[in-house]
C-alpha cells in the first residue's frame, strides 16, 4: 500500500431531490484524475482505499453515493426518500461531481455494488473513463440476486433459515420475495423493528463470506451505519438496480478502447467467477486475473494485483 493522505479539499455537493453527496480529494492536485466507487450500495467510502493509489502520480476522488457516509440525509431515517436514489440518480451524481472538480476524464476502480455502477457510468459515458479497475465483479443481475439470497443457502441452509424467519418468510419465498420483505422491514416505523431486520441481514452477508476467514464485516457495521446500508441495499435489490437484467454485459461493447483490469476470487462465495468470466468476454479490452484462494473480500494477492494495474495505469 502506499502511504496514506489526507484530503487536501472536500465537500457536500448539491445533486437535487434534496439530496447532498459528500466528495473529498487527496494526492497530488496536478496528478491523474481517479474516482473511487464504493460497493454496497449503501456502504459509504473507505479512507483506507486512498493508500492503494501512488499520492504523487494521482489526484484521489472518494466519495459517498447518496443516503450513506456522510452525505445527506442519511438513509437510516426512515423519512429519507429512497424514491430519488436510484442508479441513474448515481450515475447522474458522478458526473455532476467531474463536473464539479473541472475533471475532463478519470480512472475509475471499485468493487462489489462497486463495479455494477462503474460499469453503468462507463457505458453511460465512456469519453469520460480512461482506464478501470475493478476487484470482485458484478453486474448485479437480478440471477446475481437471487444467487446471493438464496441459491447460496444450499451451503449455509442453518443461516439462510434464520435469515428467512427474519424476514417471516416461507420456504415457498424465493430470492426476490426475501429482499421486498426486508425492504418493507426496513421502512417500518418502528426502529426497533429496523434494527432486527438490519441485524439478520448482515448475519446472513456474514455467514456467505464466513468461509474466507476475514471475520463478519457486515455485522460489524453499528447503529445508523447498518441501518442506512441495509435499507439502500433492500431497496436497490428490491427492484433489480432499475436495470434491464444483463444490459451490463449485452452493452460492454460501449467499453471498447478502455483498458480494465478485473480480479475475482474463484472461491467468491457471494459473486460467482462466472460473471466477471462473462464481462471479460463481452469486453475484449479488458484484461481478468483469477487468484485462486480468495474470496469476495480479497486479500494479499487481489490487492497486489490491484496495486499493480492502478501504478501502471499511473504512467499512461
Amino acid at each position: 500500500m502506499h502511504p496514506g493522505t489526507a484530503p487536501y479539499d472536500q465537500g457536500l455537493l448539491d445533486v437535487g431531490d434534496g439530496n447532498r453527496v459528500h466528495w473529498e480529494v487527496s494526492g497530488n492536485p496536478e496528478g491523474k484524475p481517479a474516482l473511487v466507487v464504493h460497493g454496497g450500495p449503501g456502504s459509504g467510502s473507505s479512507p483506507r482505499s486512498r493508500r492503494l493509489f501512488d499520492p504523487e502520480a494521482y489526484r484521489v476522488v472518494l466519495f459517498d453515493q447518496r443516503g450513506c457516509g456522510r452525505s445527506v440525509p442519511h438513509a437510516s431515517d426512515p423519512a429519507a426518500d429512497l424514491s430519488v436514489n436510484t442508479t441513474a440518480h448515481l450515475v447522474a451524481d458522478m458526473e455532476r461531481l467531474r463536473e464539479h472538480l473541472g475533471i475532463d476524464k478519470w480512472l475509475l476502480y471499485g468493487g462489489s455494488w462497486g463495479s455494477t455502477l462503474i460499469l453503468a457510468y462507463a457505458q453511460a459515458h465512456p469519453e469520460r473513463v480512461t482506464e478501470i479497475v475493478i476487484a470482485a465483479v458484478t453486474t448485479t443481475r437480478r440471477s446475481e440476486t437471487a444467487w446471493l439470497y438464496e441459491g447460496a443457502g444450499r451451503f449455509f441452509p442453518e443461516a439462510h433459515e434464520r435469515f428467512r424467519a427474519g424476514a417471516g418468510a416461507g420456504p415457498e419465498v424465493g430470492a426476490e420475495g426475501l429482499v421486498r420483505a426486508y425492504a418493507a422491514l426496513m421502512n417500518h416505523p418502528e426502529r426497533a423493528v429496523r434494527e432486527k431486520a438490519a441485524a439478520d441481514w448482515c448475519a446472513w452477508e456474514d455467514a456467505v463470506l464466513s468461509a474466507e476467514g476475514m471475520g463478519t464485516p457486515y455485522t460489524d457495521r453499528v447503529d445508523d451505519a447498518r441501518l442506512g446500508f441495509v435499507r439502500i441495499c433492500s431497496h436497490y435489490f428490491a427492484h433489480g438496480v432499475w436495470l434491464e437484467e444483463g444490459a451490463l454485459i449485452r452493452d460492454a461493447h460501449r467499453l471498447a478502447g478502455i483498458p480494465g483490469v478485473l480480479v475475482h476470487g474463484r472461491l467468491d462465495m457471494g459473486g460467482p467467477l462466472a460473471t466477471a468470466w462473462e464481462l471479460t468476454r463481452a469486453w475484449p479490452d479488458a484484461e481478468l486475473h483469477v487468484v485462486e484462494r480468495a474470496g469476495h473480500l480479497g486479500g494479499e494477492e487481489t490487492g497486489r494485483l490491484v496495486l499493480s494495474a492502478l501504478d501502471r495505469f499511473a504512467r499512461t
